[in-house]
């Protein structure tokens, strides 16, 4: 079964979705999930339904390379989606990937879009813009 990989910008409101494709070259910006008391489901489902077997998680740490005050939301949340992927027996790997300046060159890439003032503010675009730049970094990584 072909299987596909993961990007998640986390964030206490909104996490940032992207999916790459089968050959796992290219990362593609999803909508953004609303981090709220159905975003567990929406996750899992569609994890399920996007045959997902790596998660690649966005890692917030400064330039020093110390933990930020979001870093310890983004372990836990690790924590909680690792008892959650095995309790629903799915099978993905779970790995962290550095994203310092990913919210920054997103913001740079919408502001160059030619995108409207109005749709430029989405911070909704700006996570899963992220998200994508998390997840093709990766995929860059590995490749």
């Amino acid at each position: 079964m072909e299987t596909k990989y993961l990007g998640i910008d986390y964030g206490l409101k909104r996490v940032g979705i992207s999916v790459s494709d089968f050959s796992k070259k290219y990362a593609f910006q999803r909508d953004h999930l609303l981090n709220d008391n159905k975003f567990f489901d929406k996750l899992i489902g569609l994890i399920r339904e996007e045959s997902i077997s790596k998660i690649v998680i966005g890692y917030p740490l400064r330039f020093n390379s110390e933990k930020t005050h979001s870093t310890d939301d983004v372990e836990s949340f690790r924590e909680k989606l690792s008892s959650l992927l095995k309790k629903n027996s799915i099978e993905a790997e779970l790995v962290y990937f550095d994203e310092r300046l990913t919210s920054s060159l997103a913001s740079y890439n919408l502001a160059s879009s030619g995108l409207s003032k109005k749709k430029r503010q989405n911070k909704g675009l700006v996570d899963s813009i992220s998200a994508q730049i998390i997840l093709q970094d990766y995929i860059d990584s590995v490749s």
